[in-house]
């Protein structure tokens, strides 16, 4: 499904042999968060000015159980920044697992039409499966969108945290297998009764990636896009300058950057341990579940954060690449054309992968 349109450039990618893995080891202790640095605190949608005088307009919203904020540099054009918002509502009217009016809530309860035992389903969402399912292929199982059944059992917030019990847990295990999902043209079949979906993985980045498109079409050259952390760059600054995405300090104000990272026209995407978590009886429990267990993944990496041309490729790799762990997720990431990657270790220490930086410039 990965060749319908000009961005489906995903199956390319990975013609490449694995190359031995080498890293470039660092004692900061930091993980990577994605920080827009502007130079202007402010966020709203008039037009204002960063330290470098650069006029551009900006808005932030709550969308995507996150803190969205769109920046547009090289136009004054409400209209476009609005045009923005709509997107991501369109596609979180879809791809929510919790919005009883969204497609995949209904994919998921059973409610929507079918053909025999196909579910029929949007252009839409057969596009980000299609990249689903290739991530779950690549990463054997370690990325699995059908996690739902187990995934829906917990809930991350620290203000109402949610255990499940290992009883409900192993009920819900023999429903999680990707491979039991057969995506058809605009239809899905689960094979068998009681599976879902999850795609809160990376949805975030696919959406970025349809508001660049939308800003393209619109011919918007100078532009950031932040959902919650994934950050998408359009172009560079209207001087031909990159834009700054900024490296933070573990669990402290994202105001906190101790470097800064020099990006044009690039995704910067994270996974870690530090987004969502919560802590009973001791032990901590982050957000990346683990489909064989339906427990978090135990790793030896805190966080990964991901460099890529697409946002879509930069959130199905920061998790894919998180569950396989520093040696083997690694070994992935080198094997990607135009792809770089942060690793970040239990004892808090850098790893780039091979390549890093020649490609990308890092202010310490």
């Amino acid at each position: 499904m990965c060749n319908n349109k000009t961005h489906y450039h995903t199956c390319n990618l990975f013609k490449n042999q694995f190359k031995k893995a080498s890293c470039r080891i660092g004692i900061l202790t930091s993980i990577l968060l994605i920080v827009l640095l502007t130079g202007c605190s402010k966020f709203n949608s008039k037009v204002e000015e960063n330290s470098e005088k650069e006029p551009f307009i900006s808005k932030s919203s709550f969308l995507l159980d996150t803190v969205v904020t769109i920046q547009i540099y090289d136009k004054q054009d409400k209209d476009i920044l609005e045009g923005c918002f709509d997107v991501i509502k369109k596609y979180e009217q879809i791809f929510s697992r919790t919005d009883k009016d969204a497609e995949v809530y209904q994919l998921n309860h059973g409610t929507l039409p079918k053909n025999g035992q196909a579910f029929r389903v949007s252009e839409e969402l057969t596009d980000i499966l299609s990249y689903s399912l290739y991530y779950s292929d690549l990463s054997e199982g370690a990325f699995d969108i059908s996690i739902a059944p187990v995934s829906s059992l917990w809930n991350f917030k620290p203000s109402d945290p949610v255990r499940p019990s290992e009883e409900a847990i192993k009920e819900a295990l023999p429903y999680v297998n990707y491979k039991n999902i057969e995506l058809g043209d605009n239809t899905i079949t689960f094979t068998k009764e009681g599976m879902g979906i999850d795609l809160g993985a990376i949805a975030k980045g696919y959406i970025a990636d349809r508001v660049k498109d939308y800003l393209t079409e619109n011919d918007v050259k100078s532009a950031m896009i932040n959902l919650g952390g994934n950050v998408l760059c359009v172009g560079t600054k209207p001087d031909g300058t990159p834009f700054n995405v900024g490296i933070q300090m573990p669990y402290a104000d994202r105001n906190e950057t101790i470097a800064v990272m020099q990006i044009t026209d690039l995704s910067v995407v994270s996974s870690g341990i530090y987004e969502r978590f919560f802590e009973l009886d001791g032990i901590r429990y982050h957000h990346i579940l683990n489909p064989k267990t339906g427990y978090p993944y135990d790793t030896d990496l805190i966080s990964v954060s991901i460099i890529s041309p697409y946002s879509v490729d930069g959130d199905g790799l920061s998790t894919t690449a998180f569950a396989l762990g520093l040696e083997k997720g690694m070994k992935l990431i080198e094997s990607i054309a135009d792809t770089y990657a942060i690793f970040i270790t239990d004892d808090y220490q850098l790893h780039y992968t091979k390549g890093f930086h020649d490609a990308i410039q890092v202010i310490e």
